[in-house]
């Protein structure tokens, strides 16, 4: 199951990555500081992109568990790639690639398709994904929505289908294209709720765990209100209004002033939340000016608005302040729903 290549210059493997739209230079770069000089082709504009890796399939998934990127969102290994000028014969060959593949003959697998806009299949993604089901009906291994074995992922351009077949982890996330979708519920408040609902997921944060929270610049509570529906208590600190429905609930405590300007005991929370559209490093100026609030241990989950066009640089000077107040960087992760930012995971010691 290996997509490694023996040339010239040694042992490569290709990969199709993803990042959110506008931030595929960033996660090439990260690549090129992991493995050196990093062949890549973009394939839509900012977002995704084919990159050739100077090591083996198995090294670079080894390596990319061991130090995760911030930007590189998904990626998968390509075992198989074929010109569509012919769309029947490249579908056939695809097939005939997917029936005969040794890891494919047991166990389970899901199907991962994408497709982009200029591709000239007709239909939408999901008759994509059946045609390519009716194609291998005859494949021994079982097909399975959750908790597969094995990702088969095929990836349709204007001119090249690309497929590989791996394992979920291995893909940096179990979602196609690293699209963490979740459905909006009735009467929710906003859509930052998702940002913590991918995080608790994404970074393994066990909101359930904590007792005492404070939201920094909470409204209109859409965070507050995934806090509250975890069981914590939560003090949310914001001079804007928050949404009357969560008002009357009993263990909300609301603040109506800047946080600058609220005073709280020593080691009261366990945990810190704070997505403000703020200038980054105010808002890591307010932030740590309130962490003897957060007890040693507690965790610190916040947003960090990336508002020029060095990003990383950004994120390393922004980090250091934490780090300097005595906070330990768990993950800096650019979520699906973060847009333009990233998400910062913290403990303090």
């Amino acid at each position: 199951m290996s997509n490694q290549v023996q040339t010239a210059e040694g042992i490569s493997a290709r990969f199709i990555c993803t990042a959110n739209h506008g931030f595929a230079p960033y996660a090439q770069e990260e690549l090129r500081r992991m493995f050196g000089a990093v062949k890549s082709t973009m394939l839509v504009s900012g977002e995704v992109f084919l990159a050739t890796l100077p090591t083996s399939q198995g090294d670079a998934a080894d390596l990319l568990q061991q130090t995760p990127p911030i930007f590189l969102r998904h990626l998968f290994p390509v075992h198989f790639e074929v010109n569509t000028e012919q769309q029947d014969i490249a579908f056939d060959q695809l097939f005939r690639f997917l029936l005969n593949h040794s890891a494919l003959q047991e166990g389970s697998f899901s199907l991962q398709v994408r497709k982009t806009e200029r591709s000239n299949f007709e239909g939408t993604s999901g008759v994509f994904k059946q045609h390519i089901l009716s194609g291998i009906e005859l494949l021994p291994a079982e097909h399975v929505i959750q908790d597969a074995d094995l990702i088969v992922s095929v990836y349709l351009t204007e001119e090249r289908l690309y497929a590989g077949v791996s394992r979920a982890e291995d893909n940096l996330s179990d979602w196609n294209g690293g699209a963490v979708r979740f459905q909006k519920e009735e009467g929710q408040i906003s859509r930052a709720k998702f940002k913590l609902l991918e995080a608790e997921k994404t970074l393994d944060i066990p909101f359930s765990s904590f007792h005492r929270a404070v939201d920094i610049g909470a409204a209109p509570g859409g965070w507050t209100s995934f806090l509250l529906d975890r069981g914590l208590e939560v003090t949310a600190v914001d001079p804007a209004k928050m949404n009357p429905v969560l008002l009357n609930h009993p263990k909300l405590k609301y603040v109506s002033k800047n946080a600058g300007d609220v005073k709280f005991k020593e080691n009261e929370f366990d945990l810190l939340v704070c997505d403000m559209s703020w200038s980054p490093k105010l808002m890591a100026r307010l932030v740590t000016d309130l962490l003897y609030s957060l007890r040693s241990g507690g965790t610190a989950v916040v947003t960090v608005k990336l508002m020029h066009k060095k990003p990383m640089a950004l994120i390393k000077e922004v980090t250091s302040v934490f780090e300097d107040s005595r906070m330990q960087i768990q993950r800096a992760k650019q979520l699906f729903h973060n847009r333009d930012e990233i998400t910062l995971y913290m403990i303090k010691y």
